[in-house]
């Protein structure tokens, strides 16, 4: 365990964390939220610090980044715990493993940045479970990574406050943030009181040098609307800017939505004309294998600058060779 960052004491030995907009409050003994936030004797503890329960290679396409170092691999890794409980959840087993359990195996971060090298891998992926809860250890990996040349990137779901958000930003060099939806979404599927913290948090990564791209995950009844998907492609093109890569991702029924019908691919189409009517270069349709939309296209004339199979790279055009024009890519120095 590691005192945690981001919390204050109160009195009677209980504590507020301070780490997301949750801010919970922590009697002696008990846990936040998250799961992974203990009140011991009125200090409040990581108890996921060190204690990874998924270490893999993936491809950084599979986050899914699609303009930051694209065809590279990198190591992911994530701990228990979330500070939502998203009812679609995919990764619900380890976000919030059934009584809480803290699974894992203990790792120091200096031996992360060595199974890293080990494998020849340019960066580090802090993804399947929500990486600011892991925050103390995450920091420590991160600052390693740095040091050793290797990049960090995060899969997120945006819910922080300003300050952790800050300091992340710091170590961070790419992110993708799951816009969800509407306020209205937030409440009902996520228990969370509103969105706009995963807005603020957005800006804050863009006004500090972090690559971004956004994910929504669009699910029938719920977020499909022709309005609801307007709304959030303004908002995106008007505070991240049309460069930001837009992912449309395709539900699958999961843990508490089994009644839920898979995202019909027309639905996921449509959302893609009105983001790139909006004016989005760089719009894709994501759980849908082989589709044309998995490739990048040159923004000015169509022609395909990065052709994908799935989460393979084929080929990358960084300039077009019909019109000159250069595709924004992201993080090169990594690109092999």
């Amino acid at each position: 365990m590691k005192e945690a960052l981001f919390y204050k004491k109160l009195a009677g030995k209980k504590v507020q964390c301070q780490l997301c907009p949750r801010f919970c409050t922590v009697a002696e003994g008990k846990r936040g939220f998250c799961g992974v936030r203990k009140n011991i004797k009125g200090k409040l503890y990581s108890l996921v610090y060190g204690k990874l329960c998924s270490i893999n290679a993936d491809p950084v396409e599979k986050k899914p980044l699609f303009h930051w170092s694209p065809g590279t691999s990198c190591l992911s890794i994530c701990t228990v715990g979330c500070n939502l409980d998203c009812q679609f959840c995919q990764n619900w087993t380890i976000s919030h493993p059934p009584g809480k359990e803290i699974l894992g195996e203990e790792i120091t971060a200096e031996r992360v940045i060595e199974i890293t090298k080990e494998n020849n891998l340019p960066g580090i992926a802090y993804t399947y479970t929500e990486p600011l809860i892991a925050l103390e250890f995450y920091l420590e990996v991160m600052k390693l990574a740095r040091k050793a040349g290797l990049y960090n990137v995060w899969v997120s779901n945006g819910y922080t406050n300003p300050e952790p958000a800050k300091k992340a930003a710091k170590y961070l060099d790419a992110i993708n943030v799951d816009l969800k939806g509407d306020i209205k979404f937030y409440q009902k599927l996520c228990a969370v009181p509103n969105e706009d913290p995963m807005k603020k948090a957005l800006k804050i990564y863009k006004k500090n040098g972090v690559w971004i791209e956004v994910t929504n995950l669009v699910i029938p009844g719920y977020n499909d609307k022709k309005e609801q998907v307007e709304k959030l492609v303004l908002w995106v093109k008007e505070n991240m800017g049309t460069d930001t890569p837009l992912h449309f991702s395709r539900f699958y029924p999961h843990r508490k939505m089994t009644d839920v019908s898979p995202t019909d691919v027309k639905t996921l189409e449509m959302a893609v004309r009105v983001a790139e009517k909006a004016g989005m270069n760089y719009v894709y349709l994501g759980n849908v294998p082989g589709h044309p939309k998995e490739n990048t296209y040159c923004p000015k004339c169509g022609t395909v600058m990065i052709k994908r199979s799935g989460l393979m790279v084929n080929s990358i055009k960084e300039k077009c060779p019909k019109c000159n024009t250069k595709i924004r890519i992201a993080g090169r120095r990594w690109l092999r």
